[in-house]
């Protein structure tokens, strides 16, 4: 008898396959971050970077209906995105704190019969638009000293973790009060009670200070920001006295020292011979701002082998005042401009009758040349908190103290550039 048996056999083993390796696909774009050189235009940056002549005069072209390209300024940051060919893909500039520029290309519209298969490139335009930096408001306080490891302010501020925005700010407040590039000392104190921005991918930038104390050579000055009724916000003592002063302490912001005061009889370090010295010499870097003490008119922008490239203003009250051996004009410093106290109206250099960068400071009062640090001690304070207005200021002066004195932080908060 024959029986049947079936016999179960395995289909057939497929020959493994070694995997391939994956193909490196070449980077379609080169993608290019930094920040602005020193005197460069927008035309050279992006030559310099690789994008194409025709793509540049195009971006110029495109940036123009949003920004002017003039306006471009050094250290900015910016991000730049071309293709292997030196077309365009993206552009970002920096602004300033709160907005940036974005030039992008976009279809332009052109119908099927338009296009040209050979380029394709053909139908496409660049965007500009100018756009708000996303950010968060947080609300910071911190404290530091001047000491042997921190000497300067800027120094001091990075200690604590902050940034060197923050010391200009806080040296501006008390810039009526303290000269803060010869009146520092060991064992000054400080604290501060800021709001802080956090941008996304961006460094962090600061508003306002909303309270600030400084402890100088033994006094204890504190300010407190307050807008009164109708008026503008400003910075006061505890008693509602105004921190503003008809004049700064100083044309220089930080750092520098007096390397020569006023006297009626000086050896001139150049032509070796005794005549008199009517202003301050700060020693301070090549390029340093100098900035104006007092709001006033230009009444000229002159450059001679003497004096260099000077800055001359005229005040209110009869003062004048004189920046010498500049190694540029601030922007918009003409003859008849209005400059606003702190305004930059030119830069340190070396021009004219000169050893080294240093910026010779001059004040004349009612047509006699006065020595400035003792005329700037004796000015009287701006106005105080209006009568009416002292009960609301006397609550936001406990508010911003307890908040300087380590109170607790506001919560952060999403916020929209205005």
């Amino acid at each position: 008898m024959l029986v049947a048996i079936a016999c179960s056999q395995a289909a057939p083993t497929e020959p493994a396959v070694a995997p391939k390796p994956d193909i490196a696909l070449p980077r379609q774009s080169t993608v290019v971050r930094g920040v602005v050189p020193r005197n460069a235009t927008l035309d050279a940056m992006l030559r310099d970077h690789g994008v194409a002549g025709d793509a540049v005069q195009a971006v110029i072209s495109a940036a123009r209906s949003a920004f002017d390209p003039r306006r471009l300024k050094s250290l900015q940051p910016f991000a730049l995105e071309r293709t292997l060919d030196g077309a365009l893909a993206l552009f970002e500039y920096e602004i300033d704190a709160d907005w940036f520029l974005r030039v992008v290309p976009e279809d332009s519209g052109c119908d099927a019969r338009e296009r040209d298969q050979d380029d394709p490139d053909r139908c496409r335009t660049l965007r500009a638009e100018v756009l708000p930096i996303p950010k968060t408001l947080q609300h910071g306080a911190v404290a530091g000293r001047i000491d042997a490891e921190s000497p300067s302010l800027f120094e001091s501020i990075e200690a604590v973790g902050e940034r060197p925005e923050l010391a200009i700010d806080l040296a501006g407040i008390f810039a009526g009060e303290i000269d803060f590039n010869t009146e520092l000392q060991p064992g000054d104190g400080y604290s501060v009670a800021f709001e802080r921005f956090v941008r996304e991918g961006r460094p962090v930038s600061y508003g306002v200070i909303t309270a600030a104390e400084f402890q100088n050579e033994g006094r204890v000055l504190r300010a407190i920001r307050f807008t009164p009724p109708g008026g503008k916000p400003g910075y006061y003592d505890e008693q509602g006295r105004s921190l503003r002063r008809f004049f700064l302490r100083s044309p220089l912001k930080f750092e520098p020292r007096v390397t020569s005061g006023f006297s009626a009889r000086r050896m001139h370090p150049v032509l070796h011979t005794a005549r008199a010295h009517r202003g301050v010499d700060y020693a301070a870097p090549q390029g340093a701002e100098v900035i104006a003490i007092a709001s006033g008119t230009v009444l000229s922008a002159t450059y001679d082998g003497t004096n260099g490239r000077m800055v001359r203003l005229r005040h209110s009250s009869g003062y004048e005042s004189y920046y010498l051996h500049l190694s540029a004009f601030g922007s918009g410093i003409r003859t008849g401009a209005q400059v606003a106290q702190g305004q930059v109206v030119g830069r340190v250099g070396a021009t004219g009758l000169a050893t080294g960068p240093h910026l010779h400071y001059g004040l004349r009062k009612n047509g006699v040349f006065v020595n400035p640090l003792r005329e700037h001690r004796n000015l009287p304070p701006g106005e105080p908190v209006p009568m009416e207005a002292i009960d609301a200021f006397h609550a936001e002066r406990d508010r911003a103290l307890a908040e300087l004195g380590g109170a607790p932080r506001t919560p952060a908060v999403a916020v929209a550039s205005q």
